[in-house]
Formats: C-alpha cells, sequence, structure tokens
C-alpha cells in the first residue's frame, strides 16, 4: 500500500487489516485492509454490494468482524458497540443524517448529549444555542436562529450541521457515509469544501461515494472495494480520474464492454 502523503501523518489513526465479515454463509467481507491518517481524505468507493457499508458498520462498532483486526494509533481494538467507537473518537455521519426534522438544529446538535443546568435535569438551551452558532460559524454557516428547525435547512446545510457537531464532541475519525449523494451540484460544492476543512483540522475523513468525481476532488488517497475484496489503494499521484472510474466500474469487464459497444460505453 502507498504510504501517505499528509505531513500530519507520522500514525496512522486507524488500520484495517485483513477484516472479514460474514452473515451466516454470506461473505460481505473478504479480507480488507485500509489506513486512515490524521489530515488526509481516504475516498472509499465501489458499487452497490462492494461491502462498503458492512465495512464502516464494522469500523463504528454496529457489527463485530468474523476475523482480521483493527487498530488505533498503534494500539489493537475491539468495539462491542458504536459507543465504544465513539469514545474512541470515531464519528460516522449516515446518508439519512439520523436527525429530527421538525426540531431545533440545537436540539440536533446535541442529540443525546443535552448540556443541562447545575441545578436540575433541565437542558441549558442558552448554552447549548451559543455552542451551535459558534460551530457553525467556524465551519462558515451563519444559521443566525439556533432554534429554527433542522428540516428548513438545505440538504448541504443539514450536512454541515452533522459534521460540526461530530468535530465539536472531539472526533478523531470522520466518516462520511455518501454525503453527496443527494445534493445539487451547489450543495454538493458546500460538502465537499466543509470536507477540505476538516482535513485542514487535522481529523482522518473516510469519504464514501459511488461518484468518482468528488473522490477525485477531496481524495488524497483511494481505496476501491468489489465484493468484499479490497482491488486497490493507491494515492492521487498513482491513480487518474479515468482509471479509477475503470477500475471501480469493473476493470477488463467494462473495457470489454467498450470495445464490443465500439467505445460508446
Amino acid at each position: 500500500m502507498a504510504q501517505a502523503s499528509s505531513p500530519l501523518a507520522e500514525m496512522a489513526l486507524v488500520e484495517m487489516t485483513n477484516v472479514a465479515k460474514h452473515f451466516g454463509k454470506v461473505i460481505a467481507l473478504n479480507g480488507v485492509s485500509l489506513t486512515v491518517n490524521a489530515g488526509e481524505v481516504l475516498c472509499l468507493l465501489g458499487d452497490n454490494g462492494a461491502g462498503k457499508s458492512t465495512l464502516i458498520k464494522v469500523l463504528s462498532g454496529v457489527h463485530k468482524p468474523t476475523n482480521g483486526q483493527i487498530r488505533m494509533n498503534g494500539e489493537a481494538v475491539d468495539f462491542d458497540s458504536p459507543r465504544d467507537a465513539q469514545k474512541m473518537g470515531i464519528a460516522t455521519v449516515y446518508q439519512d443524517l439520523a436527525m429530527i426534522p421538525l426540531t431545533s438544529i440545537t436540539r440536533n446538535f446535541f442529540m443525546g448529549r443535552e448540556p443541562t443546568h447545575k441545578i436540575g435535569p433541565f437542558m441549558d438551551f442558552k448554552f447549548a444555542n451559543e455552542v451551535t452558532r459558534r460551530e457553525m460559524i467556524k465551519i462558515g454557516i451563519d444559521i443566525r436562529d439556533p432554534e429554527q428547525a433542522v428540516g428548513t435547512l438545505s440538504g448541504g446545510e443539514r450536512q454541515t450541521v452533522a459534521i460540526a457537531r461530530a468535530v465539536y464532541f472531539g472526533a478523531k475519525v470522520l466518516i462520511l457515509d455518501e454525503p453527496t449523494s443527494a445534493l445539487g451540484v451547489r450543495q454538493t460544492t458546500m460538502v465537499l469544501k466543509y470536507t477540505d476543512m476538516v482535513r485542514k483540522k487535522g481529523l482522518g475523513v473516510i469519504f464514501i461515494t459511488h461518484n468518482v468525481r468528488h473522490a477525485y476532488a477531496v481524495g488524497d488517497r483511494f481505496t476501491i472495494l468489489n465484493r468484499g475484496v479490497t482491488l486497490g489503494n493507491y494515492t492521487k499521484d498513482e491513480i487518474t480520474i479515468d482509471e479509477l472510474q475503470t477500475l471501480m466500474a469493473g476493470g477488463v469487464e467494462v473495457e470489454d464492454l467498450s470495445a464490443e459497444l465500439g467505445d460508446n460505453l
């Protein structure tokens, strides 16, 4: 595997080595390896059924691997739950964002981690609103009223709320699950911009996507999966966008089909 190019990446934040996951007789992952470094965006690419979602669920503590090893900062770890992964600094922003559209931006920002007054179990809304607005400004969005319903925000803005929340609560590794899949061009640009901002803060980012152009725009390194197997790990200077597209789409199979159709594919 190619070595990381980032000056921040002195030691891998996360290393997954020969990770396998079986569901009965179904082999979802079959010896997948990847490395996530500080200050880098690792793009995880693959078609539907490639194993991307299963791999991320293993890393985020949803599933335990059948075989293989996960190391953080050089030490072996074993997650029994997503809470364990969160405590180690792994934050996952899923495609559905896990937000409640009719509740406020602040309530979604602090969901499950609500700050309370020193006396009594009641949420400290003044503090929470101040933090929410401040953290959103840091990432480039002035929401003005943090008590507005999060459902009034655009898809890209909701993504940034989830990203800002992860950063505020101490994420070291940020997993973005298909963050641009349902967004328009302008909102996609927004998410790519904030992904770059998070990278510059020194976090390791795993950017899961089907879209090779989005991956190539923001990625430092690329891991391609196919049917639960790693097809390759590349740095940006080792592979062109066309080569990445071909490899993700099926490699030789696509080239053969392209030739058969007269290069019109």
